[in-house]
């Protein structure tokens, strides 16, 4: 009996399975609707940053995905953390010293909202290479919450993924690569910048 036991032993938390019944129609057209409402200034390079570039941007997203692949976060943390950073440098103009602050910050938050046991303050900081206290962090914090109003749920591409593919003419057994492709797809594209936001064609 006690092997029994061991075998459901696991060390990541037990996740609820998906319900077939979010994947309908009305709940595309209804994350499609709040999709705008989360989406970062296009043109924020031009118009509210003057010390950040798109490069700069790269270089913290791709940090950020490597701190979320070594935690092994649940998958939502990397572009609710994305989202918060472009939500933020939609409407502050920020210090280029200040970046990477900003990144863990966010990533903090959203680790907050999608961890059964999120990341911590120190933790985060180690990762910073110590350039960075828990004080800043937590002041970097709410001074996130305060830009985004405290509207931490946005609409992700993550959101969409499964309604996509519940559309598709695939065997059920290939849906969980296509899943992992497409969320791979997603993440680089999140480390990237689309040549409307970088501000080239």
């Amino acid at each position: 009996m006690e092997s029994l036991l061991l075998c459901c032993e696991a060390d990541r938390p037990a996740r609820a399975y998906r319900d077939s019944n979010l994947l309908t129609d009305r709940v595309l057209r209804a994350l499609l609707r709040a999709e705008d409402k989360y989406l970062p200034a296009p043109n924020y390079f031009k118009c509210v940053q003057r010390e950040i570039a798109p490069y700069m941007r790269r270089i913290v997203a791709t940090w950020v995905l490597e701190v979320c692949e070594e935690q092994r976060c649940e998958e939502e943390v990397f572009p609710l953390a994305i989202n918060y950073i472009d939500r933020f440098l939609s409407v502050e103009p920020t210090k280029k010293n200040h970046l990477q602050l900003l990144g863990a910050a966010c990533m903090f938050l959203a680790s907050k909202l999608k961890e059964t046991i999120p990341l911590t303050a120190d933790k985060l900081c180690i990762y910073t290479d110590n350039s960075i206290t828990p004080t800043q962090l937590l002041k970097m914090e709410l001074l996130v919450l305060n830009k985004l109003k405290w509207d931490l749920a946005s609409v992700t591409p993550l959101d969409f993924i499964d309604h996509f593919l519940s559309q598709l003419p695939v065997r059920r057994e290939s849906r969980t690569i296509l899943r992992k492709h497409a969320q791979t797809f997603a993440e680089l594209c999140a480390t990237g910048l689309p040549s409307s936001m970088s501000g080239t064609n």
